[in-house]
């Protein structure tokens, strides 16, 4: 992450950038009338000094409240953000309109800045002021409020009859069940791109608790099932692919397929390879971000989505701040998949997937007499997906349980598995445990699916002058069986090689028919890499790149001191200032001005006051102030500007936006303003409001570091 504190030159030179009105305008709330001739390089000599005084930056220091304090130190952490990336980042905390406006105040109290960077503005923090900010800066605790350790056990389970079922937990046996649960030879999508009611249906009883819409547009990303003409088709190879990452790169890769499809624009047209960039950038951002978490902490939910918001931003090669990973919807992956897990209602923990044990004396399944199999944990991923191809799922919540039936069989031994496969692959499970009653049935079903066939491969047929090249010649180890005499039925992934044994035969002219085709062995070794390993990629120790932002004490450590009780004298200069005030002689105009300084904490010292230039700026207007609201309203236009606007009542509506034009009905004046999204409405929604029905209007002032001036 970059320094929080810059050169005190470079400040300067952002300051020199400013507009000539707002550069005076900001020296004389300092100075109160500065000499002429001017020389902005001596002025901002004279304000450096100003700011360095013990007595001005003790004042600073006291005025900084519980929220300053956050804002600074969410500008370190973020390193020098952009504003809407501090927007974002407190998203849900603070609406827009009440940080823009601290922004602005900060900046009139020099504690904040604004530069440009290959043309975009960032934030960052005054190093004048750097003995005042430091503490403010590393304060973490104010950004990621610690997680007491004793709230770490769940809440007891519920009993009773509307008591939900668990949710599974995403692992391996999970993926393997979604192999075996979905239908190949009938349609899974309605034509509008939904999955079907009786598939969610389906699936509300063997996944009890589990969103399928997310988790097979996720799967789609990856590649593992692809939709055709409304049915969902696995695809074998890349199944088997999957199985050489690790089981935690897994989980990480279904959390960015999630991810990738739950923020997609359009979900209902997936496409693995328009997502191929953005799957490998949010699987190296998870793997990344997960290694730099603790797995024996406690984080508050809020506090993980900004943690994860600051990785985004910090960490070069993951982080991208001019297309930013949606870190919420990561964090809701991660839930999804088990790698990040609720332990309350605001709390969650890391948990890392362990590798299957290699050790093969305990038992991987558990069958019973009804050719029932309970999946363990433990089991191995191509174990359990080789299970899901001759097995039908009938349960997959807590527990997983596989069911042998007929129709289960068939489709193994269509897709290449013989009876005695399965056996075997079931003894070694079990440790021999399966019944003479399911070996003598498998047999059975095998000879039985032998007697009525439907073969599907590559069938070719030869003239009775070629024959001897499939019964002798090149092709006879190719050569899966014989139809008829001269026809042939090879395997269907045979072709390539049958083209080239036939040419170098002497074979010239070769007539091919295409076919639709499906592997004979569905699981075989994948002949190229889907799945880039992530701990093979460089992505390792990246611990250091949150090191220290997050801190959780013991529970019996007592909570740091708030802001508040830090800036308990903030509110006592604040009075005194206005005790000078009062005994001032001024005009109405001149002291509605300075007490308004005095309120934004922008007098810092009683001469201040004394030698203050006044230009008085309204910037609100209330109740029968008519002319106030029409004038404020006008303003705001010409410079939309954003304004905060309270409706009739006591308990009025605070609505903040932007206005955009006045509108006459009869002989009333209209306000049209555009609306912000955390005002209650739809982000730029057009409200018309009468000017006499608003009973306060303020107009919120820009930042000094834009052009525009009153």
């Amino acid at each position: 992450m970059k320094c929080a504190f810059r050169s005190a030159e470079f400040w300067k030179s952002a300051l020199m950038t400013l507009p000539d009105d707002s550069f005076f305008e900001l020296l004389r709330s300092v100075f109160g009338k500065i000499k002429t001739p001017f020389n902005k390089q001596i002025l901002l000599h004279d304000l450096e000094t100003f700011l360095l005084r013990n007595d001005i930056q003790q004042t600073i220091a006291a005025y900084i409240d519980r929220n300053d304090a956050r804002i600074i130190a969410a500008i370190a952490a973020l390193g020098e953000p952009l504003p809407g990336e501090l927007e974002s980042f407190f998203t849900g905390e603070i609406s827009y309109a009440e940080l823009h406006n601290s922004l602005i105040n900060l900046e009139e109290r020099f504690i904040i800045y604004r530069f440009r960077e290959q043309g975009i503005s960032r934030l960052a923090l005054n190093p004048v002021l750097e003995p005042v900010l430091a503490e403010a800066a590393a304060n973490s605790p104010l950004l990621f409020p610690p997680a007491p350790l004793d709230t770490a056990a769940p809440p007891p389970a519920s009993k009773g009859k509307n008591t939900p079922a668990p949710a599974p937990v995403f692992d391996d046996r999970i993926l393997a069940a979604l192999l075996s649960f979905v239908p190949v030879d009938e349609p899974f999508f309605k034509n509008e791109g939904e999955i079907r009611k009786r598939i969610l249906d389906m699936a509300r009883k063997v996944f009890p608790g589990l969103a399928l819409e997310p988790l097979i547009g996720g799967l789609r990303v990856l590649g593992l099932f692809q939709a055709d003409e409304g049915k969902l088709i696995p695809d074998h190879q890349r199944f088997a692919a999957f199985g050489k990452l690790s089981r935690r790169e897994r989980m990480e890769y279904c959390a960015a397929g999630i991810t990738c499809f739950t923020t997609a624009s359009a979900p209902e047209s997936i496409s693995p390879w328009l997502f191929r960039s953005q799957l490998a950038r949010l699987a190296a951002f998870i793997h990344r971000f997960l290694d730099s978490l603790e797995t024996d902490v406690l984080y508050p939910l809020k506090t993980l989505k900004a943690l994860a918001f600051i990785f985004d931003r910090g960490v070069p090669g993951v982080g991208n701040t001019q297309q930013g990973i949606d870190t919420a919807a990561v964090i809701e992956a991660l839930v999804f998949t088990g790698l990040v897990v609720p332990v309350s209602a605001e709390q969650r923990r890391v948990v890392l997937p362990a590798e299957a044990s290699a050790n093969t004396e305990t038992p991987a399944i558990a069958l019973d007499a009804t050719f029932s199999c309970l999946l363990y944990p433990e089991i191995a991923y191509m174990d359990a997906v080789r299970l899901a191809s001759a097995f039908e799922v009938r349960d997959a919540g807590i527990t997983v349980r596989f069911e042998l039936t007929r129709d289960s069989a068939m489709r193994a031994f269509t897709s290449g598995f013989s009876a005695a496969a399965i056996i075997d692959l079931l003894n070694r499970l079990s440790h021999n445990r399966v019944s003479e009653n399911c070996i003598w049935t498998l047999k059975d079903w095998e000879k039985r699916s032998g007697e009525v066939t439907l073969r599907r491969g590559l069938l070719m047929s030869l003239a009775p002058e070629r024959r001897y090249l499939a019964e002798a010649g090149p092709l006879a180890t190719l050569v899966r069986d014989v139809i008829a005499p001269g026809v042939y039925l090879l395997s269907e992934n045979a072709e390539t090689e049958a083209m080239e044994r036939l040419r170098k035969a002497g074979v010239d002219m070769i007539a091919v028919h295409h076919e639709p085709a499906v592997r004979e062995n569905p699981f075989a070794e994948p002949t190229q890499s889907f799945f880039t390993p992530l701990a093979a990629r460089g992505l390792r120790g990246s611990k250091s790149a949150l090191a220290g932002i997050y801190r959780q004490p013991p529970a019996a450590e007592a909570a740091p001191a708030t802001a508040e009780e830090a800036a308990a004298g903030g509110t006592t200069l604040i009075a005194n200032f206005h005790s000078i005030l009062e005994q001032m002689r001024l005009s109405r105009e001149e002291r509605a001005e300075l007490a308004a300084r005095i309120n934004r904490k922008l007098v810092l010292n009683e001469s201040q006051l004394k030698e203050a230039v006044v230009r008085y700026e309204k910037l609100e207007a209330r109740g029968l102030d008519y002319v106030g609201k029409a004038m404020i309203a006008k303003q705001a236009i010409s410079l939309q500007s954003l304004v905060e606007l309270t409706g009739p009542g006591k308990g009025g509506e605070r609505i903040f936006g932007i206005p955009k034009a006045m509108e006459k009905d009869g002989g009333e004046n209209i306000l049209v303003l555009s609306i912000l999204a955390d005002s209650g409405g739809k982000s730029g929604e057009l409200l018309r409001i009468p000017l006499g029905k608003i009973s306060l209007l303020r107009r919120i002032k820009k930042s000094i570091f834009e052009s525009a001036t009153v």
